[in-house]
C-alpha cells in the first residue's frame, strides 16, 4: 500500500478510538489505559492488561484496516507483533500505537512525520509540546464564529433572486460551504466576509465583480501571511525548528510564541491598509474634484455654434457624448498648431533679415 493509501486507511473508522486525543492515545506510552475497553469482546481471554488479538480483532478495535496496519508494519510504525505458530499476536501496546498515527493524522502530519514523532517518544521523549504547538497552528487565527444561512435568506440578502451560478462559486471560493444532506442551508466560515459581499452587491457591485475581487484580494494576502511566515521563520523560530522533531520545551515555547505573535500579522495589515485607504482615498477625491473644477472653468466660454454636418460627422466618429470634448481638443490642437507655424515662420522672417543686413 503506498503512504498516501495507508493514510487514507488510517482515517477510516478512526472514530472508533473515540475519546483518544492528544492527552489519552498520546500520552500513554506502553498503551495500557488508552483503549483498555475498547476491543473487549475480541480478547482472547487473557486478564486485564494483558489483552492480545489477531490482526482482524485489532482492526475492528482500532477502526484501521488490515491492510493499513500491514501498511504501518511495513513501515516501522507499529512494533513487531508476536510470532505464534502461524499467527501474530498484538497487543494493547499495538492498539495504543494505532490510536496514536490516527490522532496524529487527524492533525495533518504525514506518515513520513509520524514515524519522527513516534521514534521521538520511544526514545523518551514528550509529544505534549510537539501537539501543544500543532494545536496553536492549526486552530482559529480569528475569535469570528462560523454560522449557518438558509438559502432563501441568502436570495434575499442578494437581490431576492436566485442564482445558482454565484452561489457555485461562493463555494468554490469557501465563502459558503455546503451542508451534507441540507440543499436548502449553508455553513458561512465567515460571517463578516458575507456581509461585505451583501454591501457591495447592494451599492451597485455586480456578484461577478465581487468573487472577481476576492480572487485578486485572496492571492495578494497570501502573499503577504507568506512573507510574514518567512519572516518570522528566520528571525524567530529557526532557533526551535533546528531539529526535527522538536524537543518537548522547544515546541512549548514556540506555541507560546505563536500565540503572541499571531495577532501582530493582522493588526499589522489593518494599519497599513487604513493608511493606504486614506492615502489613494484623498488623492482620488482630488483628483475628480480637479477634473470637476477645470471642467467647470472650461465651460465659462462662448459656445461655437458648428454646421449640423460637422456635429454629425464627429457623433459618428466619437459617439454622441464626446462630440463636445472632440471638438474642444481638435481646436486646441489646431491653435497649437498655428501657434508653431508663426513661431518658425517668425525664426525664419528674422534669419532672412539678419543675412540681409
Amino acid at each position: 500500500m503506498t503512504g498516501a493509501g495507508a493514510e487514507a486507511g488510517a482515517r477510516t473508522g478512526a472514530g472508533s478510538g473515540a475519546g483518544v486525543g492528544a492527552g489519552a492515545g498520546v500520552g500513554t506510552r506502553s498503551g495500557a489505559g488508552a483503549g483498555a475497553g475498547a476491543g473487549a469482546g475480541t480478547r482472547s481471554g487473557a486478564r486485564a492488561g494483558a489483552a492480545e488479538y489477531r490482526i482482524e480483532d485489532l482492526a475492528h478495535a482500532s477502526g484501521a484496516t488490515v491492510r493499513t496496519i500491514r501498511a504501518y508494519q511495513d513501515r516501522g510504525l507499529l512494533p513487531t507483533p508476536e510470532r505464534r505458530g502461524r499467527a501474530n499476536v498484538y497487543r494493547e501496546a499495538h492498539l495504543a500505537r494505532l490510536r496514536q498515527i490516527a490522532d496524529l493524522l487527524d492533525r495533518g502530519y504525514t506518515l513520513a512525520s509520524i514515524k519522527e514523532l513516534l521514534e521521538a517518544w520511544d526514545a523518551g521523549r514528550g509529544l505534549g509540546g510537539v501537539l501543544g504547538l500543532v494545536a496553536e497552528v492549526q486552530g482559529p487565527w480569528t475569535d469570528e464564529e462560523a454560522d449557518r444561512i438558509s438559502r432563501r435568506e441568502l436570495d434575499e440578502r442578494f437581490g431576492g433572486r436566485q442564482d445558482d451560478e454565484a452561489i457555485a462559486e461562493a463555494v468554490e471560493l469557501g465563502v459558503l460551504e455546503r451542508v451534507p444532506g441540507r440543499d436548502d442551508e449553508f455553513l458561512v466560515p465567515s460571517p463578516q466576509e458575507l456581509s461585505v459581499a451583501a454591501e457591495l452587491h447592494a451599492a451597485g457591485v455586480p456578484l461577478t465583480a465581487i468573487s472577481g475581487h476576492l480572487r485578486e484580494l485572496r492571492g495578494q494576502v497570501e502573499h503577504i501571511a507568506s512573507r510574514f511566515l518567512e519572516f518570522t521563520t528566520e528571525h524567530v523560530f529557526a532557533r526551535y525548528l533546528g531539529h526535527l522533531p522538536p524537543t518537548d520545551a522547544d515546541a512549548a515555547e514556540a506555541a507560546a510564541l505563536v500565540r503572541r505573535l499571531r495577532p501582530l500579522a493582522q493588526q499589522t495589515v489593518d494599519a497599513e491598509l487604513a493608511r493606504a485607504m486614506r492615502t489613494f482615498a484623498t488623492r482620488h477625491l482630488h483628483h475628480h474634484l480637479g477634473a470637476e473644477e477645470s471642467a467647470i472653468t472650461e465651460n465659462t466660454t462662448r459656445p461655437v455654434l458648428l454646421p449640423a454636418r460637422t456635429t454629425q460627422a464627429v457623433q459618428d466618429l466619437v459617439g454622441a457624448e464626446r462630440v463636445a470634448a472632440f471638438v474642444a481638443a481638435a481646436a486646441e490642437r489646431e491653435v497649437q498648431a498655428r501657434t508653431l507655424d508663426a513661431l518658425a515662420s517668425s525664426h525664419a522672417i528674422a534669419n532672412e533679415v539678419d543675412q540681409k543686413g
